[in-house]
């Protein structure tokens, strides 16, 4: 990628612009009416940005994992699958900075690193997915508890769900236990930027 911003720079940029957005799903096509609707706290807009962040994040790695062809067919599928959700959730949560009349940071915007190997084998790329998916995971629920604008909770704990999915499917696919937690733990937007500056060069 050409171009690239920090963490922080993520976490704050609101530069004004026209940008139009695609929302995908019946459930989060309302993100961008309700960041119109009314001035968000800051708060929330801080979430969006940091909610941007872990989908770019997420899409970056499963185009990596998908281009490294060495699943098999089965665990291809899933990744591709994954890869469509977290496009889906990107274009949702970047839709509610676009409706408040800010600008979502996108892919060229930042780069993203990985540790040695990790697209080297079926089980590195699976091991990574699990931790990748449990920080998405982690930063929604945040988001969910933390977030001042009732209409858009229900949208992000959708969104939530689905990450939950993916991680019992890498969970199940590396021989853990999916149901070890009746409670998984939310992260603050401190935990989540923090893993995030783990991935960014």
């Amino acid at each position: 990628m050409s171009a690239s911003i920090t963490r922080g720079q993520l976490l704050s940029r609101s530069a004004k612009g026209g940008a139009t957005l695609l929302v995908a799903g019946s459930g989060l096509g309302r993100f961008v009416e309700t960041a119109s609707a009314a001035p968000l706290p800051n708060g929330d807009l801080a979430y969006a940005r940091l909610l941007v962040g872990v989908e770019l994040l997420a899409s970056d790695f499963y185009s990596q994992a998908i281009a490294a062809a060495n699943s098999s067919a089965a665990v291809a599928w899933y990744l591709k699958r994954a890869h469509l959700n977290e496009q889906a959730h990107y274009q949702s949560v970047a839709g509610i900075l676009a409706g408040a009349g800010l600008v979502p940071a996108v892919a060229g915007d930042i780069d993203f690193g990985y540790p040695a190997d990790t697209f080297a084998s079926q089980g590195s790329i699976a091991k990574l997915a699990l931790q990748l998916e449990s920080l998405s995971l982690g930063a929604y629920l945040g988001a969910v508890a933390g977030l001042q604008t009732p209409a858009l909770t229900g949208g992000l704990a959708q969104i939530a769900s689905c990450e939950a999915q993916h991680a019992g499917y890498f969970m199940t696919l590396l021989g853990g236990k999916t149901f070890k937690s009746s409670f998984p733990a939310a992260l603050t937007i401190d935990q989540v930027s923090n893993i995030l500056d783990t991935f960014t060069a």
